[in-house]
């Protein structure tokens, strides 16, 4: 499975859990039994980690839509844009513009027209703001 195509489960993965009450370990195992989703180490680091980092992450996105409340975003571009800034905080050996270019694929093949434009804005002003990964970050905190 190439980066992308992990990138694209963990998004589908973390995107059914915007509709479920259930732990994201259990929508995975769930997912493998009804769907045979292959889900590799690095899927499950995305969709676990942005689940675990789900209310700082949801904060940080707050601050750079500007004159957008979050629960007025799509569920797509959230969960993209979540996906995509647990990455950039949390995913050492990934350039920050990669996670930033996926995330704006990722919503032209799942979002609505003007999504790219704006995830890649709010993306472009998290980046800006905070460029260097964290240092020594805890996904597992």
């Amino acid at each position: 499975m190439t980066r992308r195509e992990a990138r694209e489960t963990a998004f589908l993965l973390l995107f059914e859990k915007t509709f479920s009450s259930l732990t994201m370990e259990d929508i995975v195992q769930f997912a493998g039994e009804t769907r045979d989703l292959q889900a590799d180490d690095f899927v499950i680091s995305l969709a676990e980690g942005a689940a675990r980092h789900i209310e700082k992450i949801d904060a940080e996105i707050s601050i750079f839509s500007h004159n957008w409340q979050t629960n007025r975003i799509s569920r797509v571009a959230m969960t993209v844009m979540r996906l995509a800034v647990y990455e950039m905080w949390f995913e050492q050996d990934i350039p920050v513009s990669v996670s930033i270019n996926e995330a704006v694929e990722l919503s032209k093949k799942y979002g609505g027209e003007e999504d790219a434009a704006f995830i890649n804005g709010v993306l472009g002003g998290i980046a800006r703001k905070a460029p260097e990964k964290l240092e020594n970050p805890d996904p597992a905190a």
